[in-house]
């Protein structure tokens, strides 16, 4: 099976912004009031939609991973397993805002949500796809070829559909913005998901809900078990429904969470167990990063990593964004919610998984081999921190500002 070393996109750089989250960082707002019936069954969801510091560090520490294991590979083989991490922050923090607006207002605007969502990813998506087709007409960079064909995939989210199509070696057609495969699963599932959801909230009770979300997570699984054969690999590595899982585990956290009272018991345990958990699920990812090359041929190994495995790493970053959020003064969300990781992790992670790949395109094209890795660092965060002032954060002001604005959709 060949090794697939741009498969470490970390597209949950997310960066909702967290619409209706707190301006200041590590603050909650002060728990909204939800009367018992309207709350339609999820009485936290309202309390739930604060900014977590310790996710934003967490992001910081994922993307850390995925410039080194692309920069030296040997030293991280596994850390493409970011990724998995990335996928399911996304899915929890979809979720936990999808079910808050829908308390809310009874119901879920899906033109606002995708509109936000186009204007959160997109023009510094294109921005990277211009930039990167520019050098590919202007200059000689080997690393460049072909970039005006992979901008177009990129620009609609279909590279993870063409690479999940290539049976053998990934083709050239994708390589220059072959990371942007990971953003081509979490734009299909932001299209399907919030349409699901809702289905299931309008028909449904909340603990139905729970355990339909708790179902589909299986779903993936046993397809993938059926998928599987060492011809498929890129076909389940890069297939949205075969990676669903890890993103449903973040929103089967987000729902389990939003159905349970603050003085509920269940509530009790699951913060203590969580937090007991968290440390060792996070020195487990850790040892998958370390020592596993997860996009090589594992022998025996192989198959279980591609059917089973996707799910244990989902069920490990779930325990992990559990722990974040239920116990944020415990030692590690305080570790991970010091200021220069969750500013970075808020601010910049997105940035930085869009150029860090082209950046080490660029150095290998330049025959820069002493001091790669931190040439990539600085030049990523350099062009990370143009991305976000002079594209994001003036498209997230218009995303922000057009949210109240929205007509809510198939109201309950």
């Amino acid at each position: 099976m060949a090794k697939a070393p741009d498969s470490t996109a970390v597209a949950e750089t997310e960066q909702e912004g967290q619409e209706g989250a707190d301006t200041a960082v590590g603050a909650r707002r002060p728990p909204a009031p939800v009367a018992p019936r309207a709350s339609r069954g999820f009485p936290s969801a309202v309390s739930r939609t604060g900014r977590v510091s310790g996710l934003d560090g967490l992001r910081t520490l994922a993307v850390a991973l995925v410039i080194v294991h692309h920069v030296e590979p040997e030293a991280l083989p596994g850390g493409a397993v970011a990724v998995d991490v990335f996928f399911t922050i996304s899915g929890f923090v979809i979720t936990r805002l999808l079910i808050a607006e829908y308390v809310r207002r009874g119901g879920i605007s899906l033109m606002s949500f995708y509109r936000r969502r186009w204007l959160r990813l997109v023009p510094a998506l294109l921005a990277l796809c211009a930039v990167c087709a520019l050098l590919a007409a202007t200059t000689d960079l080997w690393g460049f070829d072909g970039s005006l064909q992979a901008a177009g995939l990129s620009a609609t989210f279909l590279t993870n559909v063409v690479r999940a199509m290539e049976p053998g070696p990934y083709s050239d057609l994708t390589s220059p913005l072959a990371h942007t495969w990971s953003l081509g699963v979490e734009e299909q599932f932001y299209l399907l998901w919030p349409l699901v959801l809702l289905f299931l909230l309008r028909r449904l009770r909340a603990r139905t809900v729970l355990l339909c979300t708790a179902a589909l997570c299986v779903l993936p699984l046993l397809w993938r078990c059926v998928l599987w054969t060492p011809e498929a690999a890129h076909r389940i590595y890069n297939g949205t429904d075969t990676r669903a899982d890890q993103l449903l585990a973040g929103a089967l956290v987000a729902v389990a969470l939003a159905r349970l009272r603050s003085d509920d018991p269940r509530l009790a345990l699951l913060r203590t167990w969580s937090a007991r958990l968290a440390w060792p699920a996070l020195a487990l990812l850790g040892l998958v990063a370390w020592q596993v090359p997860v996009t090589e041929d594992l022998g025996p190994w192989t198959s279980a990593w591609y059917t089973i495995g996707f799910l244990a790493v989902a069920v490990l970053s779930a325990t992990l964004v559990t722990a974040l959020e239920l116990r944020p003064d415990d030692r590690l969300s305080r570790l991970l919610a010091l200021t220069p990781l969750s500013w970075v992790g808020r601010n910049l992670s997105y940035g930085i998984y869009l150029w860090h790949y082209p950046v080490v395109r660029l150095l290998a094209s330049l025959g820069v081999r002493e001091g790669r890795l931190a040439a990539t660092v600085v030049l990523t965060l350099l062009m990370a921190l143009l991305s976000y002032y002079a594209v994001e954060r003036p498209f997230l002001r218009r995303a922000h500002a057009g949210k109240a604005r929205g007509p809510v959709l198939a109201t309950a």
